[in-house]
């Protein structure tokens, strides 16, 4: 697998809310999630009740996009990611060890009587105007 730029890796790591969009029957949805960054897996970790909308559709479509964004009025800073990746409920040590990585990040979670999913990347484009307006940075998991 092809590795991520750091700077890509840093920019994921320094925000910590993502939006993801689910299609089910041809209907799209988006969902806001408070997100820990797995590193070494590339994988997206995030809380969710199975009830709402967002995860019914990801179980029947694992397959979603996001995005995870600042917020600038500033062109010069504009930075963004957006992604593909799929959805799944981490099993066994990988449960365990996502589960870790969110209680780090969002230490409130413990107190959470919530479900944690993951969204595997298998593709990213970001755009950083730091490095030049309209600089693109792509990755594939392939």
């Amino acid at each position: 697998m092809k590795p991520l730029e750091s700077s890509v890796i840093k920019f994921i790591k320094k925000h910590h809310v993502l939006t993801f969009a689910t299609s089910n029957n041809n209907e799209p949805y988006c969902a806001n999630c408070f997100y820990a960054y797995m590193e070494e897996e590339n994988c997206l970790v995030f809380a969710s009740e199975e009830s709402t909308k967002h995860i019914q559709d990801a179980l029947k479509q694992r397959l979603v996009a996001g995005s995870i964004v600042l917020e600038t009025h500033i062109i010069g800073k504009i930075q963004g990611i957006q992604f593909n990746g799929q959805i799944f409920l981490p099993q066994d040590d990988f449960a365990q060890k996502a589960k870790h990585t969110y209680v780090k990040r969002f230490p409130f979670a413990r107190l959470m009587n919530t479900t944690l999913w993951v969204i595997e990347l298998t593709f990213i484009k970001m755009t950083d105007n730091y490095l030049g307006f309209g600089k693109k940075i792509l990755w594939n998991k392939e």
